[in-house]
Parts: structure tokens; sequence; C-alpha cells
């Protein structure tokens, strides 16, 4: 028996020289195991063995997210896709503030604006290949803001993919602007709300400049590939290593981002075809009767057998009713492109080379005399070959990525894929005024508010029952039938108000609620958060309870109503004394002055106005209010209930 110790405590020390041998380099503050990108990007989970994954951002891991949609990005397969980007992939929309994805002024997280080590985000994963399994393959994406203007030079930001094969050896892809992948560019459909649908403000946009996701005629200054497919060879039952490797060049500024999904195995090399469309008014602003309607449609093959053109169209495509082919607008990047008359559709014969792609755009009128919310939808189909037989046996519908209802439309299995391109024509004018009374039909006693406008929803609640209240008062009213309650404690999640006035072409002016309040007997607060899409600041308000000494001790605690400024919080006073607000009906309205500033009034029924303050904002415009947040910083255990009734916006049109 003492013969087998020294054997063991060998064995434990060869151990744990194995694992000093291969441990991993030291991680920093952007490493982790990465493996909700591998989830996200995977097709089939139970191929993973171990994913890790690192960056250079030393505030996290911000340079990669796992996402189910962004913008007119959606995933190619099952609901989530993966993100890799130089800057910021947490963020959604690109601005020219150098933090959001897109910019070109923006964030280098080690090695300063054009030092080393340069901007990179690594992913690696180990994976198991099924049996009878001879080829990885993957769906990919490359935006960057280097294009078009520093196309050919050492500003080359790059995406490299790696697969190790032990039976195969390593099989590498480069995607970057100096390949000849791109084929779209800042105005395609494709690109809107990725955070590269980008634009010059000047009237040069080479170099850096400020950016706008405005379109406009001095230039664009972002572009992407199309949706490719890749392939590399592997063995079955092997362990292979992909790593995801995107990264810098030239600079740590201009910011590049890689789409990433749909990563599975294959016994077989094959053509693959995916058909996407956008619809964009090129006239701006609300659909309207005699607007033009731009279709684009990208059609990739992500495979890796050629489609070629074969007997019959390739594509085919007919004119969406209520509206009428503009002569001579149908264009395409390759083949034979025509308008058919006679069937009233779009007609395309060509090939598609294996992971390339083609975009296709023509235009429609819309028809007058259309009624409000008429539905103008519109499908193509690719008909392809699967199996180089010459045969386009195969039919690809082409998707709206802007939708997913999880329906499977064309019978292929998958869903949320395949939905038809939809716009809805409008035929009033933009409202100027609009009202909440929470007392319309679809405004549900102890639950949601909502309200729209000639069936177009602007305004939306969030629903809280329970211990706390969010939701629609049956009776207690200002003027009519009912009013919103509001009953919140600390750590009950924060509630809603949203607001959708771009579906008028407008932004708002005024804000202006009526509400009234009780005292309390205890601490209390209630806190209003103004935001914008993003969620940033717009201004702040809150209703404080606030200790008064010589009041009766059901009531100590007296209301006081502020709002916040970058100097601090104001107060706004009613005509009580200290400024207090006692049980009545109070309008609270906040009005846009100038481009920072807002004006703040609070008035008390059947006396007037009581204070009235200008006060600057808290960074963002008025103008992009998106929703207010509601939500308490104190848990009393008889919480105070605040009604508000009579909720109106002014708007003014978008020019």
């Amino acid at each position: 028996m003492n013969k087998k110790l020294p054997t063991i405590g060998v064995t434990f020390l060869l151990v744990v020289l194995v694992f000093v041998a291969i441990s991993p380099e030291p991680v920093n503050a952007g490493s982790y195991d990465g493996h909700d990108l591998a989830v996200a990007l995977l097709a089939n989970q139970s191929t993973l063995i171990s994913s890790q994954y690192w960056d250079r951002d030393t505030g996290g891991h911000r340079q990669a997210a796992a996402l189910a949609s962004r913008g007119n990005l959606i995933p190619t397969d099952g609901s989530t896709f993966a993100l890799f980007s130089t800057g910021r992939a947490d963020l959604i929309f690109a601005t020219s503030n150098g933090l959001n994805p897109g910019s070109e002024r923006g964030n280098w997280f080690q090695g300063g604006q054009y030092g080393n080590p340069r901007d990179e985000a690594n992913l690696q994963l180990q994976l198991l290949v099924p049996q009878y399994m001879h080829y990885l393959y993957y769906d990919v994406q490359f935006f960057t803001v280097e294009y078009p203007d520093y196309v050919g030079t050492q500003y080359n930001d790059q995406l490299t993919i790696t697969v190790n094969s032990p039976s195969k050896g390593i099989s590498s892809y480069i995607i970057n602007v100096n390949g000849g992948d791109f084929v779209l560019n800042a105005r395609d459909t494709a690109l809107l709300g990725t955070g590269y649908n980008l634009f010059a403000q000047d009237n040069n946009p080479s170099g850096v400049d400020w950016l706008q996701t405005t379109p406009n005629s001095n230039g664009v200054d972002a572009g992407a590939s199309a949706l490719i497919g890749r392939e590399h060879p592997v063995s079955p039952g092997e362990i292979i290593t992909l790593t995801i490797d995107l990264k810098d060049e030239g600079d740590n500024q201009f910011d590049s981002m890689a789409f990433f999904d749909n990563l599975r195995f294959s016994g077989f090399a094959k053509t693959q075809i995916l058909a996407r469309k956008t619809v964009t008014d090129i006239n701006g602003g609300l659909v309207q009767c005699e607007d033009i309607l731009q279709y684009d449609i990208t059609i990739s093959n992500i495979g890796t057998a050629n489609q070629n053109n074969n007997p019959g169209h390739e594509f085919e495509d007919i004119i969406p009713a209520n509206t009428q082919y503009v002569p001579g607008s149908a264009t395409a990047g390759s083949g034979t492109i025509t308008y058919d008359s006679g069937t009233n559709k779009i007609v395309w014969d060509g090939n598609i080379p294996s992971q390339s792609s083609i975009v296709i755009s023509f235009k429609v009128t819309i028809n007058q005399g259309l009624v409000n919310n008429t539905k103008i939808s519109n499908q193509g189909v690719v008909h392809w070959d699967e199996n180089e037989d010459g045969i386009n046996e195969k039919n690809e519908l082409t998707d709206d990525p802007a939708v997913n209802d999880g329906v499977d439309q064309d019978g292929d299995g998958e869903t949320g894929d395949d939905d038809p391109t939809i716009v809805s024509v409008w035929s009033y004018e933009a409202p100027t005024i609009l009202t909440e009374d929470f007392a319309d039909f679809d405004d549900i006693v102890g639950g949601k508010a909502q309200d729209s406008y000639h069936g177009q929803v602007w305004f939306d609640t969030s629903e809280q029952s329970s211990e706390s209240n969010f939701e629609v008062a049956p009776s207690y009213h200002y003027i009519t039938e009912r009013s919103f309650k509001t009953k919140l404690r600390f750590g009950t999640p924060i509630q809603y108000w949203n607001y959708s006035f771009s579906v008028f072409n407008s932004k708002i002016t005024s804000w202006e609620t009526w509400f009234t309040c009780g005292n309390s007997s205890e601490p209390a607060d209630l806190c209003a958060d103004f935001k914008t899409t993003s969620g940033n600041d717009i201004t702040k308000i809150k209703l404080d309870y606030v200790y008064v000494d010589d009041a009766p001790r059901s009531s100590c605690y007296q209301v006081k109503m502020s709002i916040k400024t970058p100097s601090g919080w104001v107060q706004l006073h009613s005509d009580y004394a200290n400024g207090y607000l006692y049980n009545g009906w109070y309008k609270l309205r906040i009005e846009k002055n100038g481009d920072a500033a807002m004006n703040y009034s609070l008035s008390r029924s059947g006396v007037g106005m009581t204070d009235f303050v200008t006060g600057q904002g808290l960074g963002s415009s008025f103008s992009d209010l998106a929703r207010v947040e509601w939500y308490s910083t104190r848990n009393p255990v008889v919480s105070p209930i605040v009604f508000w009734d009579e909720h109106t916006v002014s708007l003014i049109s978008i020019s």
C-alpha cells in the first residue's frame, strides 16, 4: 500500500504541470467563455465542445453581442446571431459622436488612435464534427466605414475566419474592403438600422467626416458585403478549432462589424439560395398615394456550388396590387432583367457563382384614391437548382428582414424567413395634437393603455399589477370617465409610457398631463425619466414625499414636484405653502425651447399656472422623445397612488 503513495503524488504533479502548460494567456477585462456567442451562431449546439472569447475592450466585452435583430439584420437560422465589432457592438444607433458603431472617430480600446495593439475581437470554438460530415458552413456579412474612401489603402480592417482540421489542415478566409466582396453601400435598404447606413455631412466623404444616417447627396460613407457563405473541409469524428478574428488595420478609429450565423456541418458541397427584400418610400415620410416605392432584392448564393442560368427565369416578382411599375426602373447587378407587361411582373435571368450575390431593384408608383391603411404587399420568388441537374426545381421566397412572425409561409420548414414586404398607405393629414384620455376602447381597465390615430399607434404603456399598480383606473378621473393609476415601490420593474411619432413623420414639441396626488404618512417618491430610443436622458421629473413637522401624523409627508437640470433638482411650486401639492388636480406641461432647453410649467385646476421654469435638458433633444420610464426609489408600507389623465402632446412635421 505504501508503494502506491509516491505514484499518486507524481500523477498529481503531472496533472498540474499539464494544466500549466496548456493554460491560456492571462485574460483581460474583455475576456470570457463566449458561450452566448457560440449558442447564437451555431445551428446545432451539440457539436460545441468549448468556447473562448476576448477583445481589447478593457471595460468589458462590448465588442461582441448576441442579438435577435438589428435594423434589417435578422438571423439566417434560429432566433439569434452574433455580431463582432472593432468598436461597440452593444450599441444600436450610429451617430457621429465617436461612441457608436460605424463611427469614423470612435472607439479605440487600447493603443490610442493610431497605435498598437489594434482593436480586435476574437472568438475561438472547439467543435466535434458529426458522423458523415465533410464540410463546415456559415453565413457571414462584413460592414465597414472604410468603404468607399479607403479601398486600396493600408486602412483595411479585416475579418479572418480560420478552421484548423487535424485531417485537412488549416483553411482560412479573409474579408476586407480591398477584397472585392463589397456590393452594398449606405443607400441600400439592407443596411438600414445596422449602424452602417451612414452619409457624410459635407460634400467630400473621403477622409474623416462627421456622419449622419439621413441619406443625402454628399456621398455614402459606409458599405458592406452581401450576406455570403463560406465552407471549410473537415472529417467526421474529429475535433476542429474555428477562430473568428476581426481586427483594425492601419488605425484604431474606423469601425467595422461582422455578422455571423448558421454555423453548420454538411456532407457535401451545395448551392444554397437566400433572398431578402426591403422597401423604401423614396418620397420620405408617411407612405401616401402617388408616392414611389423602391424594392431592393439581394439574392445570395451562400453555398459552394454555382447557380447557373438554367431554362426558365431565375427570379420573378409580380408588381403589387394598387401600384404601377415605373418604366425603366428595373436594374440588376448582373444577368438580364426585364418588365413583362403581359404578366405585370419583373423577371431576371442569370447565374450566381458560389459564395456571391446579386442585387435587383425596381420602383412602383402607388395609385391614387386608396383608402387609409390599404396594404401594399409584395413578394418575389427565386427559382434555383438544388442538385446541379440543370433544372430550377427549388423555390425561395423573398423575405422581409423587418418581420419575423414565426409562420412558415413557403412550407420549407423554416419560420420567419419568408414574410412578404408590406407597407400601409396613409391618406390623412398628419396630426398636430394627440390626446390620450385613458377612456377609449383600447384602454383596458386594470391593464395597459394604448392610443392610435387612424390606425397608427402612437402611445402604448407597459403593465404591472399585484402589490404595485401601473394600469388604467376604472373610475377616478379628471374629465373623462377613467384615468391612469401609478402605485410603484422600489424593486418593481421599470414601467413605460412608449411613444411613436415617426409614423406621422413628426416630432414632439410639447407634453402635458393632468394628475392628482394625496399626502402620505411615510417617505415615498415617484420618478419619471424622459428618454430617447437609445436610452439617452432628455429630462427627469419626480414627486417627493417630504416630512412636514407640524402636519397631522396621517399626512405628515407632503408632495414636492421637481425637475432635473444639469445643475441639480429644481422645484416646481404650487400656490400652497412651501409650494407643496395638496389634494386636487394639477397640470404638468413640458415644451421644447430651442435645441437644448425646455419650459416647465405647473398649473392647478381652478387657479391656473402656479410656476414656470426654463431649464437646460440632460443632453438629448426633446424632439427625440421615445418613452417615459416610471419607477420609485422608496419602499413604503402603504404606497401612495398618483392618477394621471388628459395626456396631450403637440407635434410638428419633420421637414
